[in-house]
């Protein structure tokens, strides 16, 4: 009876401790909260981000990223990367230009016409610049006091929401 019982406690333990190290090494398990990241991800949508993309690998422009909100590192945001380390980022009518070029970023996966004219904003380097695929109503890098997210500060790379319904991420 006493085997059977430390047979349980042991696997309950390693059940436990798997879990934990998948959690803070592996992957990033988030809810979001708001209508930032409509039609792209909806509100109350359960996420999984893979930690180990930003380990070997720094952020590329489109990626969507759970990171530590940089005006309050003990929440997380998730946002697409629009700005790289280095670049000028400059939004006109909804627009985005990036190094002041004259054809602004493909946003296919915006909601709807975005409106308003931001910046430019100048990425420092290790930094990225974040915005919602809601273009009109998300809070993100536009207006931030911190506008930049540090890269120590990207948890991971967002592929999978597994609710409502499991849907592959892009």
């Amino acid at each position: 009876m006493l085997k059977e019982i430390l047979s349980w406690v042991k696997t309950i333990a390693l059940a436990i401790a798997l879990a934990l190290f998948i959690n803070t090494c592996i992957i990033v398990n988030a809810t979001v909260p708001t209508g930032s990241m409509e039609n792209t991800i909806m509100p109350n949508d359960r996420i999984i981000a893979l930690r180990l993309t930003y380990l070997f690998g720094s952020p590329d422009r489109g990626d969507i990223a759970v990171f530590k909100y940089p005006d309050d590192e003990s929440l997380l945001y998730v946002k697409r990367v629009i700005g790289l380390p280095g670049e000028t980022v400059e939004i006109v009518d909804g627009k985005v230009y990036i190094d002041g070029s004259n054809e602004p970023l493909e946003d296919i996966y915006i909601k709807e016409t975005a409106y308003g004219s931001y910046g430019p904003y100048t990425v420092p380097e290790g930094h990225y610049f974040m915005m919602g695929d809601n273009r009109n109503e998300s809070l993100d890098s536009r207006y931030w006091v911190n506008t930049y997210v540090d890269e120590d500060k990207m948890l991971g790379k967002v592929y999978l929401r597994y609710w409502p319904g499991i849907k592959f991420i892009k």
